[in-house]
């Protein structure tokens, strides 16, 4: 067996071992999920080899990032669609497409090009305008292209395309584009895929990167770099990181996320106010048949924290750690620059680098204060995988 074939083999048992995993709770049936229909363009260009292998692209998209997505949403949504047959060969070599791999850095003309090249290549067998998700699957590898994914159409992040893309031959494209190279794993995957599940909206993506991008764009090897910039929510969402270690599993998504894509019903998220004392068994956010799921405590019209419980559960067992997280949210906030985010973790162990210890806990790690906004947070103790929660007012500063 060639390398490559070898490298996609191993990703392919890894994955079938991960899809077995799913989390505890009722699950929808195949007919009751909404579909993500998805269109899988196969892509080459004429100056690079690849020994990718179809099955294994059908494998990551329509068995693996399926089930993580059925995980994830609680059965409310899957991935469906298809493959192409055949790959199909650009007209320019790869450095007429390629793109940095800073995201301030990335310019709309590589994009441009391999978005319209592709779909025009494709419109010629598929008729691309019934598919509300398309994706350009490289055979090409990270450094060959510049980056391993990204969310292409109708916005990557910091532009937004101003006029609706159409094939020369008239199909216009519905849905939303990403874009993934060769070794892309499931992590990526989710990261790129969620973006286009969630879309533009207000001229905004409604599930934006959670990495700074300020702090992602500085100079230096890229993995380290990158690492760095995992300042708002560190490796507890693969909006934020794709996954704990390279090439592990992603862990699961916020509570944040799940509510910007609509999984998490709001029945499973209790309200308390800062100013009256509210207590709630809080289950593990994995585990969908908890009647609370996350605790959200609002502190203005726009800002507000939310609160959940992660275990070892499914999809959360490639996180760092376990125990309740607190997240501050702004929803006036687009994106993860200029010092704000829209997410932020509250970090539970400062002394713990890059927010792996940012879990509260019962012990000394079992309450949070926020004094500016009158109210205090306490873990009062566990029952099985669920918390005791306690938040009440607390006095504010005079």
């Amino acid at each position: 067996m060639q390398k490559k074939q070898l490298f996609f083999a191993v990703a392919l048992l890894a994955a079938a071992g991960l899809a077995a995993v799913a989390a505890r709770g009722p699950a929808a049936s195949p007919d009751a999920c909404e579909k993500k229909e998805t269109l899988v363009i196969l892509v080459q260009f004429p100056d690079v080899k690849h020994e990718v292998i179809r099955d294994l692209v059908q494998a990551k998209f329509f068995r693996d990032l399926d089930a993580y997505v059925r995980e994830m949403s609680y059965g409310k949504a899957c991935v469906s669609g298809r493959v192409t047959e055949k790959w199909y060969t650009l007209p320019h070599p790869i450095a007429h497409y390629k793109v940095v791999a800073q995201n301030l850095k990335v310019t709309k003309r590589p994009i441009d090009a391999l978005l319209n090249d592709a779909i025009n290549a494709a419109a010629k067998d598929y008729d691309l305008s019934r598919y509300p998700y398309i994706s350009l699957f490289l055979g090409a590898t990270q450094p060959q292209y510049g980056m391993m994914c990204l969310y292409a159409y109708p916005g990557f992040f910091g532009w937004a395309a101003t006029e609706q893309l159409k094939t020369k031959s008239g199909q216009v494209i519905n849905g939303d584009i990403a874009i993934f190279t060769s070794r892309a794993h499931l992590g990526n995957m989710a990261h790129d895929m969620l973006h286009a599940f969630g879309g533009i909206r207000g001229g905004r993506r409604v599930v934006p990167c959670l990495y700074d991008h300020d702090l992602q764009a500085r100079p230096g090897p890229f993995r380290r770099v990158f690492v760095r910039s995992l300042v708002n929510m560190g490796f507890w969402d693969p909006l934020s990181c794709h996954c704990y270690k390279y090439f592990q599993p992603p862990m699961g998504i916020s509570s944040w996320t799940k509510l910007r894509l609509g999984w998490l019903a709001p029945e499973k998220v209790l309200t308390a106010r800062p100013d009256r004392t509210t207590e709630a068994l809080l289950g593990p956010l994995e585990d969908g048949s908890s009647g609370t799921l996350a605790i959200r405590i609002p502190v203005s019209g726009s800002a507000y924290y939310l609160v959940e419980n992660r275990q070892p559960i499914g999809h959360d067992q490639y996180l760092p750690g376990k125990g309740v997280l607190i997240m501050y949210a702004d929803d006036t906030v687009p994106e993860c620059l200029d010092g704000k985010a829209p997410v932020r973790l509250m970090d539970a162990d400062p002394e713990v680098s890059l927010l792996r210890g940012a879990a509260f806990d019962t012990g000394e790690r079992g309450s949070f204060v926020d004094a500016k906004n009158g109210f205090k947070l306490q873990l009062l103790g566990k029952l099985g995988d669920s918390y005791r929660i306690r938040v009440s007012p607390y006095p504010r500063p005079l």
